[in-house]
């Protein structure tokens, strides 16, 4: 039997796969699979990929014929994986050697439906730890738990999907699977709904994963339309939200963070095309219409006066027709 399935997306990353491709050979073992989704490339991945899937152990190569994105290449290695536990990398990042095993010896012990992991953020030469916004570690907890409070960072605030492991279970009820089409925010309803709808969870202080930021192609460098996905894709958290047998106790978590993100977006507008930073503006302000107003008000009495300013400026800001997500 399989018993870990690492799910890894590959987009045009010629100049990186390489690196990922040889840390996966320094976790290789038996009982792993690398499910390698190649999302329609256009550059020299397919032929790194294809002489991987001769030489790595453990290898699945899956090809799309079309680009669907991150979220859709992950369901695609999701709906092939065969593991008891399922795990994500990206494929410009890499692992430590042996990190999986150490991951997998983890989740065994605690034996949760998912853990979450830090990581190490990779831009140029410096290397910073990024962790897990979560104190008790080592601990089965009830997901539902680490949400709030809605003032601070909490877990669902560090969505990286490759930075953590899960069980089978959660695939199998339709807990795993991101929402097909999303460019960029994917992790976002992802990971709020794992939060609501899991049963159990751990933060466990294990290193390895090393995330490459500052990536020419990646999606959070380019300032093109695929970067307002992030207004779909926190729809979709206020929409399921309002759904939660909770929800009046944690829609003002979801409505504050996703103002924050508009905020961070407007602040940093310059980056944008022309156009679409047009189209930023006028989404956002439809999107802070259909909110809960009275959630809103609060969520903005609570921030710091420079985004609540900016916010409420937008907010006032007439709607053209045609500006929903």
């Amino acid at each position: 039997m399989v018993k870990l399935s690492v799910i890894v997306p590959f987009y045009n990353v010629q100049q990186y796969a390489p690196d990922t491709l040889k840390s996966l050979r320094a976790n290789a073992r038996d009982d792993f699979e690398f499910v390698l989704v190649d999302d329609c490339s256009r550059d020299e991945t397919p032929d790194i990929l294809a002489r991987a899937e001769r030489e790595l152990p453990g290898a699945v190569h899956v090809r799309h014929d079309r680009n669907g994105g991150l979220a859709t290449a992950r369901n695609t290695g999701i709906d092939r994986a065969r593991g008891e536990y399922l795990t994500f990398l990206d494929g410009d990042d890499w692992l430590a050697p042996g990190y999986y095993e150490r991951l997998v010896a983890a989740m065994d012990e605690l034996g949760c439906d998912f853990l979450r992991t830090d990581h190490v953020q990779c831009t140029g030469r410096a290397r910073s730890i990024h962790r897990v916004p979560h104190g008790r570690r080592g601990v089965v907890l009830d997901p539902r738990e680490a949400i709030l409070p809605a003032d601070r960072s909490t877990s669902v605030d560090y969505a990286y999907a490759w930075a953590g492991i899960y069980h089978r279970r959660l695939a199998d009820k339709g807990l795993l699977h991101f929402t097909d089409g999303l460019r960029t925010a994917e992790d976002r309803p992802w990971i709020w709904k794992l939060h609501r709808e899991a049963d159990s969870f751990a933060v466990v202080g294990l290193l390895g994963v090393y995330y490459r930021r500052g990536v020419a192609s990646s999606l959070t460098q380019i300032g093109d339309v695929r970067q307002l996905d992030f207004i779909r894709a926190f729809d979709q958290v206020l929409a399921e939200t309002a759904q939660d047998r909770q929800a009046a106790v944690l829609l003002p978590k979801a409505v504050r963070t996703y103002c924050a993100i508009i905020s961070h977006h407007l602040g940093s507008i310059e980056r944008f095309e022309p156009a679409v930073a047009r189209k930023l503006k006028s989404m956002s302000a439809a999107a802070l219409r259909r909110m809960p107003q009275d959630v809103l008000d609060e969520a903005l009495d609570s921030m710091d006066v420079q985004r609540a300013t900016r916010l409420r400026r937008l907010r006032r800001r007439p709607v053209a027709a045609g500006a929903a997500a």
